[in-house]
């Protein structure tokens, strides 16, 4: 059709494809293209924050991004929904109904074309079908998770602090098992302390650290696999000297109401039980549109992030399964791998439309950055001449902690923007409490 616009369709508005939006939107603009972004939510916040959210150190209200007010910005389109299937042979992405809070259809299923797709829908907590997970656990998978596990812990804290005044329960604890020992369950059990010892400048005066029973399990031999063993066991000795008690080494058979159960028929009682253990991808990807796909349903992508079956749709971010020629390992799920896809698929798409060649995707490992809350950041860094790994700690690490965000933040709002809302966030860090409790 003579004048027909270029349609580039992003689903999934994290990290990646948020960032790869806004790119695609400040390039094109919308005079020959139409770059269209499909998020099942209304608003972004950037995962690594969520266990933050958890515990309440951080208010999201104030970080989350509003997709409606980003596109107009930057230049895309934005749909709310979720996806549900691809039609390849009419290039037509398949979107499913839209329900209410009440379970009424707002929109019904509906279709939209596109030239070029990219899929980045993220990955979900992976249960490894352990029995009782699903129905006792809690993830951190999203903002809405995140609320739901902070309502939570109010509420065990002020009914373990309710029956301390009133003097019946002194010796009683707010139990929390948190399995999978990688830098989501590591962040989450510090985090909590430093939650706590804030409480009883917050009504709760009776409540401390020291009524808080943290249990981290995992089935490896250590903690933090993905930093070198001297890291991980600093950070194991961090945790302990908190009163986190840690089981490595440990596998989860089942989880059931008030425990959790591992392998040799030990209950580990919690109030509160955190599931995260791994990552795959979500459950509409396996075999979507044909495509082809792992056993955690992840999209298989050649060197370019195209898909193997279709050179019209990319995957980026932690739905992609991309292994180099000769590597061992996939390329691991982690933001900075999101962030260094997206920007291969967005000079990709570009190339495209300039009949130029593709360029390969490179995954330059820069290390990994693990902060316990207030109380240390530990972490590793890979130097780009010498290619060895370095060794942080202290303040050196916790200052490129925080870094992270902020370079999210300039990626995702540009320069101006960028830089005005990490201002912002300093002036939050001093006005506003300390912790969340709404």
């Amino acid at each position: 059709m003579a004048g027909r616009k270029t349609q580039i369709v992003v689903v999934g508005g994290g990290a990646g494809g948020l960032e790869l939006v806004r790119r695609l939107g400040a390039r094109f603009g919308r005079s020959r293209h139409d770059i269209i972004l499909v998020e099942r939510n209304r608003t972004h916040i950037w995962k690594p924050l969520l266990h933050e959210v958890a515990a309440g150190a951080l208010d999201a209200n104030l970080d989350e991004v509003g997709y409606r007010a980003h596109c107009k910005r930057w230049g895309y389109r934005f749909f709310h929904g979720s996806i549900a299937g691809i039609d390849r042979e009419a290039r037509e992405l398949v979107l499913a109904p839209m329900l209410d809070e009440d379970g009424r259809e707002l929109v019904a299923e509906h279709r939209i074309r596109y030239d070029w797709l990219v899929l980045a829908v993220g990955a979900v907590t992976n249960d490894f079908g352990t029995p009782g997970v699903r129905a006792h656990c809690l993830f951190l998978d999203d903002r809405e998770a995140a609320d739901r596990f902070r309502n939570r812990l109010l509420n065990q804290c002020l009914r373990v602090s309710r029956r301390m005044v009133t003097g019946q329960g002194q010796d009683e604890r707010v139990r929390i098992v948190i399995v999978g020992g990688g830098a989501t369950g590591v962040e989450l059990a510090a985090e909590l302390f430093s939650a706590a010892a804030g409480l009883r400048h917050y009504g709760l005066e009776v409540f401390d650290e020291g009524r808080l029973e943290v249990t981290l399990v995992e089935a490896g031999p250590r903690i933090l696999p993905a930093l070198p063993e001297r890291l991980s066991a600093a950070a194991q000795g961090e945790l302990e000297a908190l009163g986190v008690r840690v089981l490595t080494a440990t596998r989860v058979t089942a989880a059931e109401a008030g425990a959790i159960v591992v392998e040799d028929g030990q209950r580990i009682a919690g109030d509160l039980m955190v599931w995260a253990a791994g990552v795959r991808g979500p459950d509409v990807l396996a075999g979507i549109g044909g495509l082809e796909t792992t056993h955690t349903n992840q999209l298989v992508v050649t060197e370019t992030l195209q898909t193997t079956r279709d050179p019209r749709i990319f995957a980026l971010g932690d739905c992609a399964f991309f292994r180099a020629a000769g590597a061992e390992r996939p390329v691991p799920p982690r933001a900075q791998a999101a962030h260094q896809m997206a920007d291969t698929v967005f000079r990709n798409l570009v190339a495209v439309q300039q009949n130029r060649p593709l360029v390969p995707f490179v995954y330059r490992d820069r290390g990994s950055l693990v902060s316990l809350s207030r109380y240390s950041t530990i972490g590793s860094l890979m130097g780009s001449l010498s290619g060895r790994s370095m060794a942080v700690e202290g303040l050196l690490a916790r200052l490129m902690y925080l870094s992270l965000y902020r370079m999210h933040l300039l990626a995702i709002h540009g320069w101006w923007k960028g830089w005005a809302l990490i201002l912002i966030g300093h002036v939050n860090a001093v006005v506003r409490p300390r912790l969340k409790f709404h």
